[in-house]
């Protein structure tokens, strides 16, 4: 794992090698933290790429970067890891290629220089984001992978096109500019993340998921193009679904994710896991225990407030497994004391308050070992959010179109008398609640997914009137295929894998452990396991509220059931209570500072009306709340 860097000179121009060199050391040194183990620079005509590495796999100089490939055309700066770069390594081999080092950056490049980029990345299984000169051709190329699990900015500033793992280096820069894009501000009140190719700053982008971009000096960058899609797995997998009974998916799921954690425990360093005692982690970790030749170590985060604790669920998961545990118990001052890191540590805006305890355990983690396990992915791949659940029930209404016209018309006491006589939907509504539902009845699937996490619904809007005259909108929305046979939870599930997963859990769980330098990996992420994943019945995954029925099925084969079948509990904090106590001083200084209107687009007036509210308990506007300080502690810093 590492953290890359660099910039193009777009007319073609010789790079002035002494300015060259100390801005791209300039940019590397913003994220040493991504790679404290080594750095490296190569420049040459119109090119600086630049590397900060963290010693995995080949610890040895043949597994440093900016690496050039044998015949010396290409030259790549590589953050991941490729899981299979044994197998291809043997088929390089087999083809008459030698290999100078072990490392799976050397394995990537070398099939890209023998059988093209396209097919390289067809080939490869892993988590990725590189950076690739191509000396002949006159082109860099950049790439991320198929899931988003590692970060690439890139953007144009002046005659240069610059990239970086991270925007801390782009910001280095003497021609940045810090504007702020009042669209990818309205998303962040919204959902809590900002989506990509968006930023918080209108001239840099980012590469989605299964992105690749190309780029000729003398010539305008081209738009990005997806070598991979999650949509097109979906169709698949309902074109041909999986035709075999719970027991037999659960068998191919066993061979599926038995392979993928095989490959994701190779490396040269000590490698541990995640472990907080629900289906997903516990499954990787049963299958690394039964895989590993030592006793896994596995680490796990408790509160003290028991609606947010799983560490006991964690500590019967790993007795039964045989693993090291490693737990700590935080106290409220070791998690408030991570506030003041965040805005540097996720660089731009971000406001999912889990990504407090993940630092702690990524810092937990790295104490003892650089790469760890972990189980993201099995939500979003396997039906495991109970908003899937509510959103079907909603989507299946008779009638909803004609209920959300009355509710939205109707007075609330008799919108109210309605909604009571309405199986799975007898509670107290408010106004505003009904206006949501409403608004939520009339939907469309795609758009009801959206809806149900929308942390921002009117009246609760926060943005100035310029920035409200730029919607929040989902970015990838014009992928979304019409499904009109598909189950709620497919197309939900797909809104998710599109934008929540890669730009809200894969971010807040790189910056969290790459903070600390450590190595994160996802099994159930491989793109084989995502693709197959595809193919399942809905009722194998998340139909009725039986969350990841699948998973379940082969979980009960390696721990017993009482310790699989329990409520789901998330990973996160008490942040509505925190609001109101222990960072009650905090938020109100952040109100209160002249920079809260700095840029003019944050409804000052309107935040302090919402927060309010919150302190006197009339409503838990958390979410909302937590999106604007977490930008205004951010900005603090810029």
């Amino acid at each position: 794992m590492c953290g890359i860097a660099g910039f193009l000179d777009l007319r073609n121009h010789a790079l002035d090698l002494s300015t060259a060199r100390a801005q791209l050391r300039a940019m590397t040194d913003a994220i040493r933290h991504r790679g404290p183990d080594g750095e490296g620079a190569w420049i040459d005509g119109p090119v600086a790429l630049g590397h900060r590495r963290l010693s995995i796999v080949d610890l040895s100089p043949t597994g440093a970067q900016p690496m050039v490939s044998a015949s010396g055309q290409l030259v790549l700066t590589f953050n991941g890891e490729i899981y299979n770069h044994r197998d291809l390594r043997a088929r390089l081999e087999k083809a008459g290629i030698g290999l100078r080092g072990t490392s799976d950056t050397e394995v990537l490049l070398e099939a890209m220089a023998c059988w093209g980029v396209e097919r390289a990345l067809s080939e490869a299984a892993g988590m990725f984001a590189f950076a690739l000169w191509d000396t002949v051709a006159r082109r860099l190329t950049l790439a991320r992978d198929r899931m988003g699990e590692k970060p690439l900015y890139y953007g144009r500033l002046g005659n240069r096109f610059v990239f970086a793992s991270e925007l801390k280096a782009i910001r280095t820069l003497p021609d940045f500019a810090d504007q702020i894009d009042p669209q990818a501000l309205s998303q962040l009140m919204h959902w809590a993340h900002i989506q990509a190719p968006m930023t918080i700053h209108p001239q840099i982008r980012k590469l989605r998921a299964g992105e690749m971009l190309h780029i000729g000096p003398q010539a305008p960058p081209a738009a990005p193009v997806r070598y991979w899609r999650i949509e097109d797995a979906v169709q698949a997998g309902l074109a041909r679904p999986f035709s075999g009974t719970l027991d037999q998916a659960a068998d191919e799921l066993h061979a599926l994710l038995s392979r993928a954690v095989g490959e994701q425990m190779q490396a040269d360093v000590p490698v541990g896991a995640f472990l907080s005692g629900g289906v997903d982690s516990s499954l990787v970790v049963a299958l690394m225990q039964r895989q590993s030749a030592r006793t896994v170590k596995t680490f796990s985060i408790g509160f003290g407030e028991a609606e947010f604790d799983e560490s006991d669920d964690a500590r019967r998961v790993a007795q039964h497994l045989g693993t090291e545990h490693i737990e700590m118990r935080a106290a409220p001052a070791q998690a408030l004391d991570v506030i003041p890191q965040l805005p540097a540590m996720f660089d731009e805006p971000f406001a999912d308050a889990s990504q407090i305890p993940t630092f702690l355990v990524a810092a937990l983690a790295r104490q003892q070992v650089t790469v760890s396990l972990s189980g993201d992915g099995g939500d979003e791949l396997f039906g495991g959010y109970r908003k899937y659940a509510v959103g079907s029930r909603l989507a299946n209404l008779p009638g909803r179109n004609a209920l959300g016209s009355l509710l939205g018309s109707a007075p609330a006491q008799v919108a109210g008398s309605v909604i009571g006589t309405v199986p799975g939907l007898r509670t107290r509504f408010d106004r505003l609640r009904l206006d949501r539902l409403a608004h939520m009845l009339r939907a469309t699937p795609a758009e009801l997914a959206t809806r149900l996490s929308d942390n921002c619904p009117p009246p609760y809007r926060v943005l100035a009137s310029a920035a409200e005259r730029a919607p929040a909108t989902f970015a990838f929305a014009p992928d979304l295929p019409a499904l009109p046979s598909a189950p709620y939870g497919v197309v939900a599930a797909l809104v998710d894998l599109l934008g929540y997963l890669p730009d809200d859990v894969l971010t807040k769980v790189d910056r969290a452990s790459m903070r600390v330098s450590l190595e994160s990996r996802a099994p159930l992420l491989d793109h084989r396991i995502a693709e197959w994943a595809q193919s399942l019945p809905w009722s194998m995954r998340g139909a009725d509220g039986n969350e990841k029925r699948v998973m379940r099925q082969l979980l009960y084969r390696l721990v017993p059931q009482p310790l699989v079948d329990r409520p789901k509990m998330g990973f996160s904090v008490p942040i509505a209570r925190w609001l109101r106590n222990e960072l009650r001083p905090w938020g109100e200084s952040l109100l209160a500072e002249p920079r809260a209107t700095r840029d003019g687009v944050l409804d000052i007036g309107r935040v302090r009306q919402i927060w309010n509210e919150h302190q006197q308990a009339r409503s838990d506007r958390s979410a909302l709340l937590w999106s604007v300080l977490m930008f205004l502690a951010w900005r603090s810093t810029t």
